[in-house]
C-alpha cells in the first residue's frame, strides 16, 4: 500500500526488509553507531524465521520515498505478545485488560531481541528531518487508530532522537543497562587498577582459575570467523536458553547464526575458549562490533568450568576492546554479575504513545514518579561499585 502525501514524498508499509534495496537502506543505516539497524542484520532476522508473523513479530517497516529514492525509513514490528522486548510492559497489558482496552496488537520499533541502545527513524542527512519525523509520526498515528492497535512503543532509543521524538508527545520511559566506560585504559592491568584492592584480586582469581583448567582464549573477527563455528554458536546459544527453560529467551535460528557468514563477519567478534586439544571449543560467546563501540550478545559452554564465563563473557572482551581502542561495551541483559565487574548502570529510554485515552492519561500521571524511582535505583547501583575509594586502596 502506497499513500501519496505531497508531490515530494511518498510513503510505503512493507512487511518484508528484502523489498527494500540494501544499498539505499544502508545508506541511511551505516553512518548510525548501531550495528543492529542495518539491512544485513535485520533482513537475516526475518529470512532466518527468528522475527516473523509466526514468532509474534510481524514486520511492519515504514518508508518514505521521494520519486524512487528512499530517503527514510523506520523498522516496526506489529507485536502479539511482549517477548524478547527487555522492556517489561507486563503491567501495562494486565491494565488494559481490566479496562477492558486490547493491548495487542501493539506497534513496535527495535531490533529485535536486542536490548542495545540506539533505536530512531533512518532519515538521510541532507533531508528536512523535522518535517520527515512529523510525516512518519502523522503515519504511525494514522496507521494504529485505522487498525485498532493499542499503543506504539520505541525502545532502546538513540538519546538525541528522544528528544525529537518527546516534542512529537511521545513519553520517556527510565530505564538502565550495564555498559563498561574505556577510562584511556591502555592495557588490562589498567583496568584492573580502578577496582579496590579485594576485587582486583578476585579478578584475577578468576582469570587464573580459567589458565589452570588450561583453557586458551581467542578472539576470533572477520575472516577468522569460520561458517562451522558460527554453527557451533547456535548451538551453545541454544543450550544456555535451554538451561532456563520458559525464561530462555531462544528465539534466533540455527539459519540466523549461518547466515552471518560471510556478509556479516566484519561485524562479527567471536570469543572462542579452546581446552588443550584445541579442536573445537569448549564454550563461546558472541559479540558484535562497530566503530568504538562492543556489544555482547550471548555465550554457551559444553562443560562448566569456575570463571569461564565472566573471561569469556567480560575480561577477554574487555582486554580486546582496549587493544582496539573500543570506549564503550555493552555485554548484554542483565546485571548482577555485571556491576562487581566494573560496568556500572547507565540510564536509557523507552518512548511510549497509547491511543486509548485512558491508557493515555495513567501513562502521563505516573510516568514521572516512575522515572524518579529508577533514577533512585540507577544511584543506589552506582554506590555500590568495587572501585578504589581512596588512592592507595
Amino acid at each position: 500500500m502506497v499513500e501519496q502525501l505531497k508531490p515530494r514524498y511518498s510513503l510505503a508499509w512493507i512487511n518484508k526488509l528484502a523489498e527494500v534495496p540494501q544499498a539505499e537502506w544502508d545508506a541511511l543505516a551505516l553512518p548510525l553507531k548501531t550495528p543492529f539497524l542495518e539491512w544485513e542484520w535485520l533482513n537475516n532476522m526475518e529470512t532466518s524465521g527468528s522475527a516473523t508473523a509466526k514468532a509474534g513479530w510481524l514486520p511492519n517497516h515504514l518508508t518514505v520515498w521521494r520519486d524512487r529514492t528512499l530517503i527514510a525509513a523506520a523498522p516496526l514490528y506489529l507485536k502479539g505478545h511482549s517477548y524478547g522486548e527487555f522492556v517489561f510492559d507486563h503491567q501495562w497489558a494486565d491494565l488494559s485488560q481490566r479496562l477492558g482496552v486490547q493491548y495487542y496488537p501493539k506497534l513496535l520499533g527495535m531490533s529485535p531481541f536486542t536490548p542495545a541502545e540506539g533505536y530512531r527513524f533512518l532519515i538521510a542527512p541532507n533531508e528536512d528531518e523535522d518535517e520527515i519525523t512529523e510525516l512518519m509520526v502523522e503515519a504511525i498515528d494514522h496507521f494504529c487508530t485505522r487498525n485498532r492497535v493499542s499503543g506504539c512503543n520505541f525502545l532502546y532509543v538513540d538519546p538525541q532522537w528522544r528528544t525529537v521524538m518527546e516534542r512529537h508527545g511521545f513519553v520517556r520511559w527510565l530505564h538502565h543497562s550495564y555498559i563498561w566506560q574505556n577510562q584511556g585504559y591502555q592495557t588490562f592491568d589498567d583496568y584492573l587498577g580502578a577496582f579496590n584492592a579485594n576485587q582486583r584480586r578476585n579478578i584475577k582469581r578468576e582469570r587464573k582459575s580459567v589458565e589452570k583448567a588450561g583453557l586458551r582464549l581467542t578472539v576470533l573477527t572477520g575472516d577468522e570467523i569460520p561458517k562451522s563455528l558460527l554453527s557451533q554458536m547456535y548451538d551453545f546459544y541454544g543450550d544456555t536458553c535451554d538451561k532456563f527453560g520458559w525464561w530462555g529467551s531462544k528465539y534466533l535460528t540455527r539459519r540466523f547464526f549461518e547466515q552471518l557468514y560471510p556478509r556479516y563477519c566484519h561485524r562479527v567478534a567471536l570469543v572462542a575458549a579452546y581446552d588443550e586439544q584445541g579442536q573445537r571449543p569448549v564454550a563461546m560467546s558472541f559479540c558484535l562490533t562497530k566503530g568504538d563501540q562492543l556489544y555482547g550478545r550471548y555465550w554457551g559452554c559444553l562443560e562448566e568450568f569456575d570463571s569461564l564465563h565472566f573471561d569469556a563473557c567480560y575480561y577477554t572482551p574487555i582486554e580486546w576492546a582496549i587493544a582496539h581502542n573500543i570506549q564503550t561495551f555493552d555485554p548484554g541483559a542483565g546485571g548482577r554479575h555485571k556491576k562487581r565487574r566494573g560496568f556500572p548502570a547507565t540510564p536509557n529510554h523507552s518512548l511510549h504513545r497509547f491511543y486509548d485515552s485512558r491508557l493515555s492519561q495513567i501513562l502521563n500521571s505516573y510516568i514521572g514518579e516512575v522515572n524518579r524511582l529508577e533514577q533512585q535505583e540507577i544511584d543506589a547501583i552506582n554506590l555500590d561499585l568495587p572501585f578504589k575509594q581512596c588512592p592507595n586502596d
